[in-house]
């Protein structure tokens, strides 16, 4: 029974592929939709109100973005928020 797995090996196995899926806390959904208005309102229409219309949105992403690191740090240092 050379081609075959015994049950203690087919064991060892299943716990070296099983990966753990980590999903995104909601403190990092929080701050990315946050920072993502802050940056679409204050910054894109308040201040680079007079600029073309793509700089709101550019503005908006780039908060957005800044936001999922933010979240993340927040995260790590603070836990979640539930």
């Amino acid at each position: 029974m050379k081609g075959r797995m015994t049950s203690k090996s087919a064991k060892n196995k299943q716990g070296v592929d099983k990966k753990i899926r980590q999903d995104t806390p909601l403190v990092v959904y929080m701050w990315v939709v946050g920072l993502g208005l802050l940056g679409y309102l204050i910054v894109g229409e308040m201040i680079l109100g007079t600029r073309s219309h793509p700089w709101h949105w550019i503005a908006g992403i780039a908060f957005a973005a800044l936001g999922y690191f933010v979240g993340w740090i927040w995260y790590r240092l603070r836990g979640d928020v539930i």
